[in-house]
């Protein structure tokens, strides 16, 4: 049983009433697990078929996210080569239920402002589909990494990967974004199930300071959403200071918002008025809470906010900077001699120039991709790769966008077809050369179909591209 901070318990049992034994039993039941497929590598029914681990007779779906599958201890997800070609994202349940209500679709320009470590992220990309633009921000650095490593874990194109604060992005974008996810910083109630230091770094004054800082962050938000966007905000606590109340007092600051009312699913409870504070927020029995007693899944609250207004037809919003001017292709020679060998799909058909140089660091941009100018930027779309001496050497990144559809070689590691032989698989993984004959030249190493990173064949030997700090 966690040992639940004092004054949580009273305040909880205060707002639960007579709910409140069934919320404190919660805590004594295991934690949920919970994965959601990568529908940018493949369908549900693809994985479905091709996981011989995944027992159908134990795994539901999840019911706000038609790609996520609650499943059980015994199944080895966090540790299959599915997982290293980003074939699914482990994710608790909860937290996919804010992206459900986002609605992203391809084309658009979507802000994750607060994004690491890249759940919501990299679910958002899902819909997107590799189309538009998908800004996905983290303030802290060292989480900003990994938010970057699971973009390109998981095939993502058309991801800028910033690590700035809301206010120096409301700066650089004026009513810039369609849609803005803001899960927002918070006191991590919702997470003592799943994370026990979280009980011991609460107490209500940092429970005020989280709200205080939400509500700057939602103003920030408010400055680069164009009239007529959705902006759903979401954090994974109780509180109702950072929950009803944040909510309530950005209405109160922005009354040109309004509550949209959304369909709740089974065990999901409504906002309540007496947790707003003194301010009264229209329709706020329309935000959602989940509790561990009524869902299968950890605590969390959202709440989807429509920005009055509308915009024209090819409207673009305020970029401090303007646009990102590419380099010609043709200055590329190494990537074009690269692409006309390896590769079937022409990753440069678009007739606007959208390859970017760092260094010896080549990049293909999202189309349309704002300035970076002044911006702390750790990707800028896809990474393709380095250029060396009279050579482009192709990225990790570039293997796991691609399928072996698009490319002129592949080696499958998954011998025969036999999905119980790991070895060869896991030699891969491990950074050993393997044998294999063929073609000499750049190979996209595949299981089970997936891409999951390069060889390069000389004679019969495949030399390991594995990237080193990955190896197992």
């Amino acid at each position: 049983m966690i040992n639940l901070p004092k004054d949580f318990e009273e305040r909880m049992q205060d707002m639960l009433g007579s709910a409140y034994p069934a919320f404190v039993h919660s805590y004594e039941k295991p934690k949920i697990q919970a994965l959601r497929v990568n529908t940018l590598k493949g369908s549900v029914d693809e994985f479905m078929e091709k996981a011989p681990f995944f027992d159908k007779t134990k795994i539901r779906r999840v019911p706000w996210e038609n790609r996520g599958f609650y499943y059980n201890e015994d199944m080895p997800f966090g540790k299959h080569p599915f997982h290293e070609a980003g074939v699914y994202y482990i994710q608790e349940p909860s937290a996919m239920t804010p992206v459900s209500y986002l609605d992203a679709k391809p084309g658009e320009r979507i802000l994750d402002l607060c994004a690491a470590p890249g759940g919501k992220t990299t679910q958002i990309a899902s819909y997107m589909k590799n189309e538009g633009l998908l800004l996905c921000n983290e303030i802290h650095p060292a989480r900003a990494k990994i938010l970057s490593e699971n973009i390109e874990r998981m095939g993502i194109q058309n991801a800028l990967v910033t690590n700035e604060t809301p206010k120096r992005l409301s700066e650089v974008f004026g009513e810039y974004f369609d849609r803005i996810l803001v899960d927002a910083p918070c006191s991590g109630e919702g997470m003592f199930r799943k994370n026990e230091e979280a009980c011991s770094e609460w107490s209500l004054e940092n429970v005020q300071l989280c709200a205080d800082r939400q509500d700057e962050i939602l103003d920030c938000a408010d400055l680069m959403l164009r009239p007529g966007g959705r902006l759903v905000y979401s954090t994974c606590t109780f509180a109702p200071e950072e929950n009803e109340g944040s909510v309530a007092r950005f209405l109160d600051r922005h009354p040109e918002y309004e509550i949209v009312k959304i369909a709740k699913y089974e065990g999901m409870s409504g906002g309540r008025a007496e947790w707003a504070g003194d301010l009264k927020a229209e329709n706020i029995e329309d935000t959602i809470r989940l509790f561990p007693h009524l869902i299968d899944g950890e605590g969390h609250y959202l709440a989807v906010l429509q920005k009055a207004g509308e915009v024209p037809n090819g409207y673009r919003g305020f970029l401090q900077n303007g646009v990102q001017k590419g380099i010609p292709a043709k200055e590329e020679k190494e990537f074009l001699a690269f692409q006309k060998d390896y590769l079937k799909r022409n990753l440069l058909e678009e007739k606007e120039e959208r390859l970017l140089r760092f260094g010896e660091q080549l990049y293909l941009m999202p189309q349309g991709m704002p300035s970076i100018h002044k911006l702390k930027v750790l990707r800028a779309g896809l990474h393709l790769g380095t250029l060396k001496k009279n050579r482009f050497e192709p990225s990790h990144a570039l293997a796991l966008a691609l399928t072996k559809d698009e490319v002129q070689y592949h080696m499958e590691l998954c011998p025969n077809g036999k999905k119980s032989d790991m070895s060869v698989i896991n030699s891969y993984l491990n950074g050993q050369t393997l044998t294999y004959e063929g073609e000499k030249g750049w190979y996209l190493m595949t299981y089970n179909g997936y891409s999951i990173g390069w060889g390069k064949l000389a004679g019969q030997i495949m030399k390991n591209h594995y990237p080193k700090g990955l190896r197992k």
